[in-house]
């Protein structure tokens, strides 16, 4: 599995090491109240604002300085409702609130995927089995592009900076798909009955929202309907970028850990949260884009904390950031460019056959055959 240079702890600091992490979460825990109640309620009313005026700019679209704030209004609201209310709002972070419109189980957003398959495949699957290969979907490319040598090169990889670029350009539709796990059915390890659960959620959820952005809404401009379904088009674009680049940071720039099912097995609390740490990666910004990315800038506290407000975050990472630095547990923190030029590195370098797989295809056929005909002697 990917490991980084650091001391391996042995299974009494990490019990420590988890000991103190879940301090944090205790005081915490204890702490909430108004304060993260009126940070979520100021979210919504600022979405609520951005929406309402970048649906009526794009009705006025035909002079470019509406469509243009029109479209970047509608895309801040995207934004700020998938990744700082839906994504939150979604792993029960106020449920404690006991608010209708903010509790999890119930919870829908402004997406093409279901809420229930989110929380299957991220809620559960990805914070559950975080960088484990062979069980975190998310770990080895979401099953459409190669971001570990675990994944065995073939010549369809020579393809891996287009399939980013794709899988970003139409985010919200690959998670949309996720659930079904579509390349296992191409492996014909899964079947289409399997699938056909998933594949109804999908279409329930993605159809009526395709509808609102590219029927319904263009439909209400009048002869302006171009015009309002490109403004949609060019807002999702734009809040599918932002999204897929802010978890591409979390997850996938060098050094973050990925581990094997073997290694994983019989894992306490502990180990889970030194696992965590290991398999996530954080990146600086100001106060907005911690907003924008739904404090994801602090993806390892979010993946130790999924369930605790996010606003919490930046607090958090000055203590969980120290602890590590005793146990001398890496701790991934850097500028959001860097972060993502790691990935967009790693993407094109795992497109080309690994140098040990291409040192080896290079040993003559013939030498080859003798050295197995000697181990078989």
């Amino acid at each position: 599995m990917t490991t980084t240079a650091h001391k391996r702890l042995s299974p009494e600091e990490i019990e420590a090491f988890g000991k103190e992490i879940d301090g944090i979460r205790q005081r915490v825990v204890a702490d909430l109240g108004e304060r993260d109640a009126d940070y979520i309620r100021n979210i919504v009313s600022i979405q609520k604002k951005l929406e309402i005026a970048g649906r009526g700019l794009l009705f006025v679209g035909f002079l470019p300085p509406a469509w243009i704030a029109g479209v970047t209004a509608l895309s801040l609201s995207k934004i700020i409702d998938n990744m700082e209310i839906g994504h939150n709002v979604m792993h029960g972070q106020y449920d404690w609130m006991q608010d209708p419109a903010l509790t999890s189980g119930t919870f829908e957003w402004d997406n093409t995927i279901a809420s229930d398959s989110w929380r299957y495949t991220h809620n559960y699957i990805h914070h559950t089995f975080t960088n484990i290969v062979g069980k975190d979907h998310d770990a080895t490319g979401y099953g459409v592009m190669r971001l570990t040598e675990e994944t065995p090169w073939h010549p369809v990889w020579l393809g891996n900076p287009i399939y980013a670029f794709l899988l970003q350009s139409f985010f919200q539709w690959g998670t949309a798909l996720q659930e079904l796990e579509s390349e296992k059915m191409i492996r014909g390890e899964k079947t289409w009955a399997e699938a056909q659960d998933a594949f109804g959620r999908f279409l329930r959820k993605s159809g009526p929202q395709a509808l609102k952005d590219y029927v319904i809404f263009p439909v209400l401009s009048g002869p302006f309907a171009p015009l309002t379904f490109a403004g949609n088009a060019t807002a999702n674009f734009i809040r599918n970028w932002w999204a897929s680049s802010v978890i591409f940071c979390g997850h996938f720039p060098e050094g973050v850990q990925t581990f094997s099912i073997e290694e994983t097995e019989d894992e306490s609390k502990a180990g889970w949260y030194y696992r965590q740490v290991c398999g996530s990666a954080n990146f600086t910004g100001g106060r907005w884009l911690q907003i924008l990315s739904g404090n994801l800038s602090f993806q390892i506290e979010h993946h130790l904390f999924p369930d605790l407000p996010a606003s919490r975050y930046e607090e958090m990472s000055v203590e969980v950031k120290e602890i590590c630095e005793r146990y001398g547990v890496p701790y991934h923190n850097q500028a959001m460019h860097k972060q993502l030029a790691s990935v967009w590195k790693k993407i094109f370098k795992l497109a080309l056959p690994d140098r040990k797989s291409a040192k080896l295809s290079l040993v003559p056929t013939r030498v080859a055959d003798k050295a197995k005909e000697l181990i078989s002697a």
